[in-house]
């Protein structure tokens, strides 16, 4: 689990934030924790109820398989476009160390795991997973060990990093605008992980793979330990980096960590963490691949086509592999011709790209659960109206732009960890109201 939500935005992205900043990132983690104990004591036993093929059958029983495929359709665009990213910040360190272009590094990565995925399938995606997932680790360990020899010793580098601020682990503001706040992090962390880790088929897969509901838990608990000290390791990479003096301001944050790399470590261990991060690139590439074509599958290709045999849905699931690791590909390459060098972090753009999506996915799941009055054609349009509000304001100031209106760029400026948060709450509220207005005539939802 932790080694395919771990993606190169984690390896790459992480130590740049805490070389500009400081460890308030962390705070989003304990969020996760939080948010996974609630996935794990009221979403998971109802995927261990009977059969189904991805974590949206469920809301078929509940409010038909319009819903179904409208909360499918959502899984897959915000796949698509998040891991659209992960794939590009994974070529970042490959085309620096083997001089190829970024478009090339991304060909490669896509082309490699579209072989080994198609080839075996998802047990061969988990046991990739999990060798990356040690390999990358690893890396970060040796990584950090380097970089406080070069600021001096591990005392030296923390010392330096207290006296500038960068040790800070708390942020006890009140503050929606504040990027990294305790109750930002707590609040949004927590219905962050509950709508990746509760509604989204990509983890859903892994946790149903466990076999029982008691492993099932024992793995989502665990894995938000795990990622508590992982992405510790790697925010106390980036504050070695900037004791070292190597974090220059005039250079993208999210290249500090590929640059030490090659610049610093020696030609084996640079070797062993370029490796660690193309291997996270291509864990999530996998498990992406993996569960967007099985949504297809049996969310659409089979619902429409409904005597198909388990060959034919075997074909048709390759098939749409095949399409979708092109999609990535395509979609990486996009962003890389449309942005360069991001100053935004690429790991708080990909998160507020899933953020723009992921409230509308827990607010169903709580509709679905604890509003017996919510129908389907409630949750479908408080989804679609939740999926509008996000869109501005996660995009507020690009649409406002130098003469917008002044409102619009103040909803722009709201921190994005409070996204999800906001996504959930008007889902919620929008079904709610949406379920008292009566049914029209002739209306079977």
């Amino acid at each position: 689990i932790v080694a395919t939500e771990t993606s190169a935005l984690t390896v790459i992205s992480v130590p740049g934030i805490a070389a500009r900043g400081n460890l308030t990132f962390l705070q989003l983690a304990f969020g996760y924790l939080i948010g996974r104990l609630g996935v794990a004591i009221w979403l998971l036993p109802g995927y261990f109820r009977g059969e189904q093929e991805t974590a949206y059958v469920r809301l078929e029983s509940r409010f038909g398989p319009g819903t179904r495929r409208l909360i499918s359709s959502v899984f897959l665009v915000t796949r698509f476009l998040g891991d659209g990213v992960r794939v590009f910040a994974g070529a970042i360190p490959l085309a620096l160390v083997t001089g190829w272009s970024i478009p090339a590094a991304i060909l490669a990565i896509g082309c490699v795991t579209l072989v080994y995925t198609l080839l075996g399938g998802l047990k061969a995606v988990v046991w990739a997973d999990v060798l990356q997932l040690i390999v990358y680790v690893a890396g970060g360990v040796a990584a950090l060990a380097i970089a406080w020899s070069l600021a001096g010793g591990a005392e030296t580098a923390l010392g330096l990093a207290n006296t500038a601020g960068k040790l800070t682990l708390i942020e006890p503001v009140l503050d929606l605008t504040t990027t990294y706040s305790l109750l930002g992090g707590l609040i949004g962390g927590a219905l962050l992980s509950a709508a990746s880790h509760g509604t989204d088929h990509l983890i859903v897969q892994r946790l149903l793979a466990t076999g029982s509901l008691r492993k099932a838990r024992i793995a989502l608990v665990g894995s938000g330990v795990v990622v508590i000290a992982q992405f510790l390791l790697f925010l106390l990479v980036g504050s070695a980096i900037w004791a070292a003096g190597l974090a220059p301001a005039d250079q993208p944050a999210d290249y500090y960590f590929p640059q030490f790399i090659i610049d610093y470590l020696p030609v084996g261990l640079a070797g062993l963490v370029v490796a660690g991060i193309i291997a996270a690139a291509m864990s999530t590439l996998s498990s992406s691949i993996n569960a967007l074509a099985s949504s297809v599958t049996h969310d659409f290709y089979a619902a429409f086509k409904q005597s198909s045999t388990p060959e034919e849905l075997l074909r048709a699931g390759r098939w749409f592999s095949a399409a979708w690791a092109a999609g990535l590909i395509a979609a990486a390459l996009v962003f890389h011709w449309s942005t360069g060098a991001e100053n935004t972090p690429v790991v708080v753009l990909a998160l507020s790209i899933a953020s723009i999506t992921y409230g509308g996915l827990l607010g169903t799941y709580l509709l679905a659960g604890r509003w017996p009055r919510a129908r389907g054609r409630d949750v479908i349009a408080a989804v679609t109206m939740t999926v509008g509000v996000m869109l501005v304001v996660v995009f507020g100031n690009q649409i406002a732009g130098a003469a917008g209106p002044d409102w619009l760029k103040t909803v722009g400026q709201l921190a994005w960890p409070w996204y999800v948060p906001l996504g959930t709450v008007t889902t919620v509220v929008a079904g709610i109201a949406l379920s008292y207005l009566p049914a029209r005539r002739g209306a079977t939802a």
